[in-house]
């Protein structure tokens, strides 16, 4: 008797042809990671100098601030130019030079002696506050006559208790030398300065450019930007003419990418 065989049939895939599909899908994938890599990078690459140009800016934004409501004639710059400072105004407006007989305003500034006291011509926007300092016909930042800086400046005295919006008391009496061809006078309180220094970008209240330079504070900087890799601040004062001019130059590098961004500043130093 014959037996029957029974033949059964497989389907599969062969070695060589799991060898071609695994080439094939090799070069697409790598052909695909091309296409997709690129603009993954390019938006890596966007965002991060977006995000320096971004630091930058605020930065350049913050230190314009500053420069817009500084003491007319009191910006300076130390040689390296890493080192901005200025003395801050809170207010400013006008004193009484002669009195008024219409309507009795006779509390004028005197020039010829010392003075504890002088009305305002209008209104401040507010009482300065005790110990603030008041500056008259600032001309420069060197020197000691004409600069607010010095200790023995002719144009800057204390403000004292009881002033108001309207009288300004002196304590003590102070004897101005020079006085402002605008009868203008400015409210200032402390310097303010910005310095570079190990790849970031500090602000200091109180301190000036000597003290900042010889020791660290011991209050703790405001930090306004990091990964700074260069900066350098210049500084026309101007003349008669014309206005002054800041040059702000910041430089922020990450992941080897380095931006550099200039700003300038105009700024009116009539005293």
């Amino acid at each position: 008797m014959q037996s029957a065989q029974h033949i059964t049939s497989e389907s599969g895939f062969t070695l060589i042809e799991l060898i071609v599909v695994m080439v094939i899908v090799g070069i697409l994938a790598t052909l695909g990671g091309r296409f997709i890599v690129a603009p993954v990078a390019g938006y890596i690459d966007l965002s991060r100098r977006t995000r320096l140009v971004d630091q930058a800016e605020m930065a350049l934004r913050r230190m314009q601030r500053d420069i817009r409501h500084a003491l007319p004639n009191s910006i300076r710059i130390d040689g390296t130019g890493h080192y901005l400072e200025m003395l801050n105004t809170v207010d400013g407006g006008r004193y009484r030079r002669y009195p008024d007989l219409d309507f009795g305003g006779d509390d004028i500034l005197d020039f010829t002696s010392a003075d504890s006291s002088f009305e305002v011509l209008g209104a401040l926007s507010q009482a300065p506050a005790e110990n603030h300092h008041l500056v008259i016909y600032n001309t420069s930042s060197v020197g000691t006559s004409g600069n607010a800086y010095a200790a023995a400046s002719a144009n800057r005295a204390v403000v004292g208790a009881g002033s108001t919006a309207t009288q300004i008391i002196l304590y003590p009496g102070y004897h101005f030398i020079n006085s402002s061809p605008y009868q203008r006078f400015f409210i200032v309180d402390q310097p303010v300065t910005y310095a570079c220094e190990g790849g970031v970008l500090h602000r200091y209240d109180g301190y000036t450019i000597a003290a900042t330079q010889a020791a660290p504070p011991a209050v703790e900087a405001d930090l306004v930007a990091r990964n700074i890799a260069g900066c350098r601040f210049s500084y026309d004062p101007g003349g008669s003419q014309r206005a002054g001019l800041v040059t702000l130059e910041l430089s922020l590098s990450e992941a080897g990418e380095t931006m550099t961004l200039l700003h300038q500043v105009h700024v009116v130093n009539a005293p």
